[in-house]
């Protein structure tokens, strides 16, 4: 056991406001229509607060064929593409989009400058929900870029209406990285008015830079599926700290502690308290003597629900 070690909180950690807001559709849906209520795709990429969904009667799908007629849909905090909410739409559910705003803003964006003739450059992760939903709404004239690399492979149909958009839970740094490189080859696209990272992300990473230096080892709370829990851990191992993700307590391993002084503790936008909390106290029982939490940004930013979810609301 070590006996002198530190914990140092990362401020801002764990829940975004879109994160808040998908959850609370999914329980104010169950609360006013009684379960089950069927959620395409996990509402947010955490393991505990799928299942947590789960055992209050929530049903997640991937296909609309599993979803009965008649019944309540909602769509995750990532967004879809046109081809599901016009299929979702058809057939007639009862639908609430839990889409993150941000996510919404960029899709919005993406349909305006469609109709005035633009093509788009996306960076993101291949299969990401996120990446689906936005190059779904469109019905070509939408090219992924993963790294600096794709940017050369790069043939769009026409040069002087270009677009950028990327992926709003990515590292900062990779996307300005990447941005830079499709600036170079095509000068004159447009990119967007503001970044499309969203501010959650950008301060969690904001905070893992200040606190990296400062510990000996980074412990990000996230479940595997999480984009931006990922890029926390990448981030930490970037500036020199060791670093692991973990989904729970249970994967924290005691030989990670030999010798460390100071261990910084951080989560992914969803990834609850409750999960930090239990890792910090499976840290005190290695012996951590002391938490420190970090000065950091205060997030007030709150999203509003859909209409039709209050219980006196029809």
């Amino acid at each position: 056991m070590n006996r002198n070690l530190e914990i140092l909180l990362a401020e801002p950690r764990g829940f975004c406001a879109g994160v808040d807001r998908a959850i609370e559709i999914v329980e104010r849906a169950l609360a006013k229509f009684g379960a089950p209520i069927y959620v395409r795709h996990e509402i947010v990429h955490n393991t505990y607060v799928v299942n947590d969904l789960k055992v209050k009667g929530a049903i997640f799908i991937e296909d609309l064929d599993d979803v009965p007629a008649g019944a309540t849909l909602i769509f995750s905090a990532h967004g879809v593409s046109r081809a599901v909410q016009e299929e979702a739409s058809a057939r007639g559910f009862r639908i609430f989009d839990a889409t993150c705003p941000l996510v919404t803003k960029v899709h919005v964006e993406v349909a305006k400058l469609r109709r005035e003739g633009f093509e788009f450059i996306m960076i993101g992760h291949k299969g990401h929900p996120e990446v689906e939903g936005t190059m779904g709404q469109l019905d070509g004239g939408i090219h992924l870029v993963e790294d600096v690399a794709d940017v050369a492979q790069l043939r769009p149909g026409q040069t002087e209406r270009l677009a950028l958009v990327t992926q709003t839970t990515l590292s900062v740094d990779d996307a300005a990285e990447i941005a830079a490189a499709v600036k170079a080859r095509f000068p004159a696209v447009r990119e967007p008015k503001q970044q499309d990272i969203c501010y959650a992300t950008q301060n969690r990473q904001d905070a893992i830079k200040i606190m990296s230096p400062q510990v000996d080892l980074v412990i990000v709370v996230g479940s595997p599926t999480s984009s931006n829990s990922n890029r926390l851990a990448e981030l930490a191992r970037k500036l020199g700290a060791v670093s692991y993700m973990v989904d729970s307590a249970e994967e924290i391993q005691a030989q990670w502690f030999e010798g460390r002084q100071r261990v910084g503790l951080t989560a992914g936008a969803s990834a609850p308290e409750i999960l930090v909390n239990r890792v910090m106290e499976r840290i005190k029982a290695l012996g951590a003597v002391s938490v420190r939490k970090m000065k950091g940004i205060e997030e007030t930013v709150k999203f509003p629900l859909p209409k039709g979810l209050k219980l006196d609301e029809s």
